[in-house]
């Protein structure tokens, strides 16, 4: 009886750290990505896509207003679907060290996600939601719809 209990406290082998139901290492290359990384290559992101959006707008970012907020939106879902679905990796991904990868049935990884899978996934970052509701693998919904898990270079 004091055994099961012990158990019962302690990690399920299903569900050890991030990423382990995934086959992926606790640490190190190919390990699910940190929060801190997450969010600043999204800012990076974010920001790359407002310096684009101010070439075509002919105006910087900061001056705002609802015409260039639509053309920054615009350019950071193109920019992030392309490049997450086609490279595996955004700018900010790269630049802080990260990958998105294709999940296949169970833990197998079937490399880049695809063009697809990028737009589902860029398309959900924008309506915010479903990018802060994650699960144990830090797996947000725009990741589980996409099949897609992000991952330390």
């Amino acid at each position: 009886m004091a055994s099961s209990a012990a158990s019962a406290t302690g990690p399920s082998e299903e569900f050890r750290y991030p990423g382990n139901r995934l086959g992926l290492p606790e640490d190190g290359p190919g390990s699910v990505a940190s929060w801190g990384r997450r969010v600043l290559a999204l800012v990076i992101d974010w920001l790359v896509a407002g310096l684009v959006a101010s070439v075509f707008a002919g105006q910087p970012m900061w001056a705002g207003g609802n015409s260039f907020s639509l053309m920054h939106s615009a350019v950071f879902f193109a920019m992030s679907a392309i490049l997450a679905g086609l490279a595996g990796a955004t700018i900010g991904h790269r630049l802080c060290g990260l990958r998105v990868m294709a999940v296949g049935r169970g833990t197998a990884y079937t490399g880049q996600p695809g063009l697809l899978a990028g737009l589902v996934r860029s398309l959900l970052i924008l309506l915010v939601i479903p990018a802060v509701v994650f699960d144990r693998d830090r797996r947000g919904l725009h990741d589980l719809a996409a099949k897609t898990v992000v991952v330390r270079r």
